[in-house]
């Protein structure tokens, strides 16, 4: 990760800089909450790809291309937020969340200003195809979000319609990222749909990953089962369910819709999903979505930048939180 963020460290300043001054408002009590979002923020992914996805085709990066990354840090945030009301989950990223702090209401008015200020960026700055790009991101997330709540119901998320769900969930703002930093520099459509559809599947990949370690997939000090707990279903518990005995599999429906609260009956069906090649199979799938990604990129020129897409690309499959 050192090694992308010293290709566009400048930027990546610039962009921190830049978002700070994004998010300003006239109300103190809104400063003092994005200031605390500001001081706790991720790991800034999004934005990387957004940036360089822009410096791939120019390296001198448009005034364009911060407001693209800024408006998907804006739009990621926004979500976060909203998604931490919804789960009533007090915590994020080790820190308390925005509604332990303030209540869910000031929560929900937060994400909303968040979304609004994203949004009139684009449209103050005349950037009316960036706008496109990230509002169907918009639309998506909320679909997918939305076909999930949906199908979780009933339990019966078959392997195509759970790609579905994390194509539109996850996926499509990393895709948006891609496609806004390209147009930023190209305002070429053909290669604005390529970086698109290249972030697509390096987010559906990255969900993928995420999904794998609620199995302990990889040795990284975290809670398993947090999935099988709010009755999300991932490709590993899909592909078993797809491939147990009729028993086996009625069990593991009864856990997770009557049991999912019980620690030693959750590890039990890690434990089956483990033993069907559950975790193999979910492997290979994030890993066929990862080459697919790779392929794209390898239609463009060879250069640093490219490398270092390539590098962080790899990081969302390799990376052990």
């Amino acid at each position: 990760m050192d090694e992308i963020k010293h290709l566009i460290s400048k930027e990546l300043q610039d962009f921190e800089s830049k978002f700070a001054d994004a998010v300003k408002s006239h109300v103190p009590l809104l400063d003092r909450i994005m200031h605390y979002i500001v001081k706790r923020k991720g790991k800034q992914i999004r934005p990387m790809f957004v940036l360089l996805s822009a410096k791939l085709f120019n390296n001198n990066i448009q005034e364009s291309t911060y407001h693209a990354a800024a408006f998907v840090e804006l739009l990621h945030t926004a979500t976060l937020v909203h998604d931490d009301v919804v789960d009533d989950a007090n915590e994020r990223r080790g820190f308390f969340s925005i509604n332990a702090l303030w209540k869910n209401k000031i929560a929900v008015l937060v994400g909303d200003y968040l979304l609004s200020k994203g949004l009139l960026l684009s449209v103050n700055n005349n950037e009316f195809k960036a706008l496109k790009i990230l509002s169907e991101a918009v639309r998506e997330m909320s679909e997918g979000e939305l076909l999930q709540i949906e199908k979780t119901r009933k339990l019966n998320i078959k392997e195509d319609i759970y790609f579905e769900i994390i194509r539109r969930k996850t996926a499509s703002l990393l895709a948006s990222a891609c496609a806004a930093g390209a147009w930023s520099t190209t305002n070429n459509d053909e290669t604005t749909e390529k970086m698109r559809l290249f972030g697509e599947k390096v987010g559906v990949a990255f969900q993928i990953k995420d999904d794998l370690f609620d199995y302990g997939s990889d040795k990284i000090g975290k809670p398993t089962g947090i999935d099988i707990r709010e009755k999300k279903m991932t490709l590993p518990l899909i592909y078993t369910l797809e491939h147990a005995t009729p028993d086996i599999r009625r069990r593991i429906i009864n856990i997770v819709k009557n049991h999912n609260t019980d620690k030693e009956r959750v590890a039990e069906v890690i434990e089956l999903v483990k033993k069907s090649g559950g975790i193999e199979y979910t492997q290979q799938k994030m890993f066929e979505y990862r080459d697919d990604a790779l392929a794209i990129l390898h239609s463009f020129p060879d250069n640093e930048i490219r490398a270092g897409l390539e590098t962080l690309v790899r990081y969302t499959t390799d990376r052990t939180f």
